[in-house]
């Protein structure tokens, strides 16, 4: 079991108070933090304590202990899943994640291409796909994927914009509800200056709903802080063509590859193939490519399914369809002493709360809240004893 130190990520969207608190007990930061990386990305990856050594490296070196032949096989020696603590203050981009067949063409037709992984405009910064999940740790909302067109109708109806009128006239049309490319084309492509009458037209009427109870309050009020902060992006449109997903602690969400999303605001705990390729649709002062987001963007329309986990003894377990992570959580009492004997690779601890310890083979390692460890597949199994919550990201089960 190695300690690591993990390296915060200071987007401008990011909170001045739920990491600082989590880490240091203190608040505010001088700096928005928006994400703590728990694992080994070349980006940024978890060091290993007390040399300060990056776990990339190490696993590099000594992949068959810390990873296991099987895995070491498979992905190479490289640790297949991210862990993060993620804490939106503002909203984040409209975003999506390709899928792996389209995250390695991408990837090397930029390297082909000679553009430079730390240029702005580059797309794809690896050859891995990015599908992940987020459990809630505090109240959390998100847009995620597009909502059913019936829904959608209505709510263009409540909204009664005369500029959104051929939007209205296309869903009308519509056959399948997997036919919303051509809405989001309209939208994305037309002219500037179109956009922009678009976006503030959109906000005025928004403004003015979200000031009444009614159908839709909540999109609507979204919508304003949106258009607020990004005046004259026509993504204030885009997204109310999403679900507002609203998760109570302990709630998750699963984005696979091509769902369209933006993180509100909120503190959660996000696991996701071991990759840092985003795709943006605007909603962002980074660079925005619609034609390749149009291209691996999924636009089937329906609800968004919350996952609650699954109880399997004193654990939690949000399971997914993506082979490379799966996360569970454990309140932990100190009556109780929860048994980990289900070991499938390299797993990463995370206390979020309280004082924790494990115990492996006869060594004990205590876990303040904020502290993660690092366990290596040749670890046998472990318990877990104090109070508090931790978080534990494994491999999957496929």
């Amino acid at each position: 079991m190695l300690r690591l130190e993990n390296p915060i990520q200071n987007y401008a969207w990011g909170s001045h108070s739920a990491i600082s608190r989590l880490l240091r007990g203190t608040a505010p930061s001088e700096k928005p933090e928006a994400e703590l990386w728990l694992g080994a990305h070349p980006k940024a990856p978890s060091r290993v304590l007390p040399s300060g050594e990056s776990l990339a490296t190490l696993i590099e070196r000594e992949p068959d202990r810390l990873l296991g032949a099987n895995l070491t096989a498979r992905y190479g020696a490289r640790l297949p899943f991210l862990l993060k603590v993620l804490a939106a203050e503002s909203p984040l981009s409209l975003q999506a994640h390709p899928t792996l067949e389209q995250a390695r063409a991408g990837f090397d037709a930029e390297e082909a291409a000679g553009i430079p992984l730390d240029a702005p405009e580059r797309n794809y910064k690896d050859r891995s796909h990015k599908p992940e999940l987020l459990c809630a740790v505090t109240p959390f909302t998100a847009l995620c994927g597009f909502r059913a067109i019936a829904d959608t109708r209505e709510l263009l109806s409540t909204l009664r914009s005369p500029r959104l009128g051929y939007v209205s006239e296309i869903l009308t049309q519509l056959r399948t509800e997997a036919d919303l490319r051509p809405i989001f084309a309209a939208l994305m492509t037309a002219p500037k200056e179109r956009r922009a009458e678009l976006a503030q037209q959109t906000l005025d009427r928004c403004t003015d709903l979200a000031a009444f109870d009614g159908p839709f309050q909540k999109e609507f009020s979204w919508a304003v802080r949106i258009g607020m902060l990004y005046p004259g992006d026509v993504g204030i449109v885009t997204a109310l063509l999403l679900n507002l997903v609203r998760l109570a602690p302990g709630e998750a969400i699963y984005l696979p590859a091509g769902n369209l999303h933006a993180y509100l605001q909120g503190m959660g705990m996000e696991i996701m193939a071991n990759s840092d390729n985003v795709l943006r649709g605007g909603l962002t002062p980074k660079h925005v490519d619609v034609p390749e987001l149009s291209r691996v963007l999924d636009f089937h329309a329906g609800p968004v399914g919350v996952l609650q986990g699954e109880a399997q003894g004193s654990a939690r377990v949000y399971q997914t369809p993506a082979p490379e992570f799966e996360l569970q959580s454990f309140e932990v009492r100190p009556t109780e002493a929860p048994q980990v004997t289900d070991r499938r690779g390299p797993e990463i601890v995370f206390c979020e709360q309280g004082q924790l310890a494990l115990e492996c083979a006869g060594e004990t390692l205590a876990l303040a809240q904020g502290q993660s460890l690092f366990v290596a597949a040749n670890e046998p199994g472990y318990a877990i004893r104090g109070e508090g919550r931790l978080f534990r990201a494994s491999v999957g089960r496929g």
